[in-house]
């Protein structure tokens, strides 16, 4: 059973394989050369304050391989679940060949627990790897990423860690479940697809910020968590948009971010930029002392906002949460794989025939 398994699966096993194996000979060209330039970069800075500003070259130089990268981890356990899973048993339901196999004194049990063992692993193996491979090529970038692009944002956090071996999982067993269903092997795939993709949206959406109770803080306004402070020439009062950042809190994964006045409310509704009602005759903000702003920098006019009570108001993940997120979706995604499992051997004794 298990060389009839391989001898089934080896043509998309080779391909998928061929694949990663691309990826990796460019990993491992780029990646030691991609280490020097941080490790450069952060000797040269770190005497000074500039480091800021080396990371945000350093990422936006770097961003598309890095994003390239980061969507083959996104994309494999779906192609797993798309072009492993969903064929793996629709295909000879379809062509009524597992009656061929239930008459060789093998077991409808065994049939499937072979292959779902045999797929299942390999999928595994080949995100897991992969994973791991892109991990360590990124780590520069990821220690470097600006905000939306760190570890515990979205897009990031579910191609790094040890849940890619998880979505793989699912996915192939999502496929198969939904093979035994259509039993038609195109229907199977696009059913397939579209309820893994719909998953992979909500979780990050709906599950994963309410995994562990986030938390909300106030933090003063400084160049780390404004995206642009405005001085308008014409004398008004200075416009404000914060960021998705919170200082001394690097990488954490941002909810929500905006400006509050004294009081805790937020200014201009809850739009996250907005304009300061700050006196503009006399002190840093003063209409006189534009001029010497423009030369010197916006630092006292900042100031004198935070003085006034002027505040980011955000709600957050911090980074240190990052584990625990992983193994808390991992061990959700290993349920829904054992529930479906599970499903799958009921089917095939009491419906399939």
């Amino acid at each position: 059973m298990v060389w009839l398994t391989w001898r089934q699966f080896r043509a998309a096993a080779g391909m998928t394989a061929a694949a990663l194996l691309v990826v990796a000979a460019v990993l491992a060209l780029t990646g030691p050369g991609l280490a020097a330039d941080y490790a450069a970069g952060i000797a040269g800075c770190a005497p000074s304050d500039g480091c800021a500003r080396f990371f945000d070259r350093f990422f936006d130089e770097f961003q598309t391989p890095f994003l390239a990268v980061t969507v083959v981890v996104l994309v494999l356990p779906g192609l797993v679940g798309l072009f492993w899973g969903a064929p793996l048993i629709a295909r000879e339901l379809e062509g009524g060949t597992h009656l061929l196999v239930w008459n060789q004194s093998i077991t409808r049990t065994r049939w499937l627990a072979v292959k779902l063992a045999f797929t299942g692993l390999a999928a595994m193996a080949a995100a897991g790897l992969c994973g791991l491979a892109v991990t360590w090529w990124a780590t520069p970038l990821d220690q470097a990423a600006a905000p939306g692009f760190t570890l515990m944002d979205p897009l990031v956090f579910a191609a790094r860690g040890i849940v890619p071996m998880a979505y793989a999982a699912f996915a192939l067993v999502l496929g198969v479940t939904v093979g035994m269903l259509v039993r038609r092997t195109l229907p199977a795939m696009a059913v397939t697809l579209a309820a893994f993709t719909v998953l992979q949206i909500a979780m990050p959406l709906l599950v994963r910020p309410h995994l562990l109770p986030p938390v909300t803080g106030t933090f003063e306004l400084s160049p780390e968590n404004m995206d642009s402070f405005g001085m308008p020439r014409d004398g008004g009062p200075p416009q404000v948009l914060v960021d998705q950042a919170i200082p001394g809190h690097t990488g954490a994964w941002v909810l929500s971010s905006r400006l509050v006045d004294p009081s805790g409310s937020p200014v201009g509704g809850d739009a996250e930029g907005a304009t300061v009602q700050v006196s503009t005759t006399s002190g840093p903000c003063a209409a006189s002392a534009m001029r010497e702003q423009e030369r010197s920098g916006p630092d006292g006019c900042v100031a004198e906002v935070n003085r006034l009570g002027y505040r980011q108001e955000a709600t957050y993940q911090p980074f240190d949460r990052f584990w625990p997120f992983q193994w808390m979706e991992t061990g959700i995604y290993a349920l829904l794989t054992l529930g479906l499992t599970w499903f799958c051997f009921w089917w095939i004794r009491r419906r399939l025939s």
